[in-house]
């Protein structure tokens, strides 16, 4: 369905493709505010903080991943192709990762484990 995306190889390949970390900023982004719009039961519209990803993907252990001399910018984008690419290589699913958001009450752990889990399903 998305032959516009490679098929990777590699987790850092992943990570640093700013074209796929585009479409994961809308994607991530829908995501959250469909979660928020579950716990708060209205419809609403939010925004990921780059600072909120680059943490979720420190404490994932995939910063580590990237170069050294990286702002935290990109660190949220990394974070956001991760995500975004296992939606396209439907290993999870939207409902997933809404579930994963709405179940935590502190993000940057609810990130933290949307990543590792987009990570492990991957297998990369």
């Amino acid at each position: 369905m998305f032959t516009f995306i490679p098929e990777y190889k590699s987790i850092r390949e992943v990570l640093t493709d700013q074209k796929l970390a585009a479409l994961g900023d809308a994607y991530v982004n829908f995501v959250y505010s469909v979660a928020l719009s579950k716990r708060k039961g209205e419809p609403t519209g939010a925004k990921v903080d780059s600072r909120l990803l680059a943490e979720a993907l420190r404490k994932s252990g995939l910063r580590k991943l990237l170069p050294s001399r990286i702002d935290r910018h990109r660190q949220a984008d990394a974070a956001e192709a991760l995500i975004v690419y296992a939606w396209v290589r439907n290993v999870m699913t939207i409902e997933e990762g809404v579930s994963i958001l709405e179940q935590r009450e502190n993000m940057v752990e609810a990130f933290c484990s949307f990543l590792l889990t987009a990570k492990r399903r991957l297998n990369l």
